[in-house]
């Protein structure tokens, strides 16, 4: 009986293994190998990578709009959503119940009833503290609800595999992006630790086709039913003067894309670069191209959170990482009013890369992540403003102080940031 039990606890550990392998080492081949650095980004030769060689085609004709904090940004959502006539497409990663859960519950089955196409793609891990009696009022209405990768016995393997994005397209011509969850920690305006600090971006142009494909394609794969038609893809209408693209990556599509565009965009820095992440927990590559943009003259500023975090040992293994890139020369601040929740990079003050991805491995590789790429020296001065407004309020960690810290905090953070890849 005992060989037996002991044969049993064998097997159970053995797949429990193999489902930990499945979720964190992906089925793809990592990066080993170094992008060189032989252009600016302000060479044509740039846009032509990132365009060609990595994304979609970079378009013209495009107006992004920064709104900070969830007093400006759910207003502008929900009156998007208020007005639309035909269609609205929202994907995201937190929804959670509470009082701006029901405003949107709310304003999508309103137009719902009203006739408009309302799709909505929940993660299923992101929205576990969703009511189910949200849910319920908006499919009563019309709304077509959808979760992501729910857990099922058969699907084990992919259950570390999230939708990570935040993406709403009202009637094919307005997107949002950025960092923020339908919560209440995004209310307010960072006033205090219970409300976050966050930027989302409201979106006009040709580029809001590419936001309405990225977030179709996930709809497709979860449901089988492909949208097309006018009423999603209006003929598209220059309304700026800003050229963009909407970057998507994958582990079904090719993970490692988002990784491979900020490694292009940070390898052709040639003055600056300017990091908002709420979780920075890069890997030996995307480090070293930091490192090595810094040894060639470029300034490296970084904003990552500081005590206020939700997520203590991910700060922890940041922290534990940090020694090359302070060595180096980078420029590290930690946040201080609030959680600090923003997700932008700021690239020789002519290319932005807004949205939902960290920089961290979960983004890179594991989860499904899409960000705005503006290329517009208008709109990264704008964005270097809020950048250094936030710099205001962060505090900086200079080598000296990372060295000195307490040999317990140290022992933390090296230990963490040892499993770094799997946070």
């Amino acid at each position: 009986m005992k060989h037996k039990k002991l044969i049993f606890l064998t097997v159970v550990l053995t797949l429990l293994a193999a489902l930990v392998y499945a979720n964190f080492a992906g089925n793809e081949k990592k990066i080993k190998t170094e992008i060189a650095h032989l252009y600016s980004v302000d060479d044509p030769q740039f846009l032509r990578s990132m365009g060609l060689l990595l994304g979609p085609s970079i378009v013209d004709g495009n107006t992004a709009t920064e709104l900070l904090n969830g007093d400006a940004i759910f207003p502008s959502m929900l009156k998007a959503i208020r007005g639309a006539k035909k269609t609205v497409l929202f994907e995201t990663y937190i929804y959670w119940s509470g009082k701006i859960g029901d405003e949107f519950a709310d304003a999508l089955s309103e137009r719902a009833r009203n006739g408009v196409k309302v799709h909505v793609l929940l993660d299923w891990v992101g929205s576990g503290k969703i009511d189910a009696a949200v849910i319920d009022r908006m499919t009563q209405a019309g709304v077509q609800v959808e979760k992501y990768h729910p857990l099922r016995w058969y699907n084990l393997g992919r259950l570390n595999n999230r939708t990570h994005r935040k993406l709403l397209i009202v009637d094919g011509s307005v997107g949002f992006t950025g960092g923020v969850g339908i919560a209440e920690m995004w209310t307010g305006n960072a006033q205090d630790p219970d409300h976050w600090r966050d930027s989302h971006f409201r979106v006009e142009g040709p580029v809001v086709a590419q936001m309405q494909s990225v977030m179709l394609d996930n709809w497709a794969k979860t449901t089988g039913k492909v949208m097309h038609g006018v009423e999603y893809f209006p003929p598209p209408r220059p309304v700026g003067s800003q050229s963009a693209q909407v970057f998507a990556s994958s582990p079904s599509g090719g993970s490692e894309s988002m990784m491979m565009m900020y490694l292009l965009a940070i390898t052709a820095a040639e003055r600056s670069i300017d990091l908002s992440s709420a979780y920075l927990v890069p890997d030996d590559i995307t480090r070293q191209a930091l490192v090595d943009a810094i040894r060639r003259g470029v300034k490296v500023r970084i904003i990552t959170p500081g005590e206020h975090m939700d997520a203590e040992t991910v700060r922890r293994a940041s922290r534990g990482l940090w020694g090359p890139l302070l060595e180096a020369g980078a420029q590290m601040y930690e946040y201080q009013p609030t959680m600090y929740h923003c997700k932008v990079m700021i690239v020789d003050g002519l290319m932005t890369s807004v949205g939902s991805t960290n920089f961290d491995v979960r983004s890179f590789r594991l989860n499904d992540e899409a960000n705005l790429n503006v290329y517009d020296a208008g709109f990264a001065a704008r964005q270097t403003q809020v950048f250094e407004a936030d710099l205001k309020q962060s505090r900086k960690v200079t080598l000296q102080a990372w060295q000195s810290r307490p040999w317990r905090e140290k022992l933390h953070e090296h230990t963490l940031a040892l499993f770094g890849s799997l946070l």
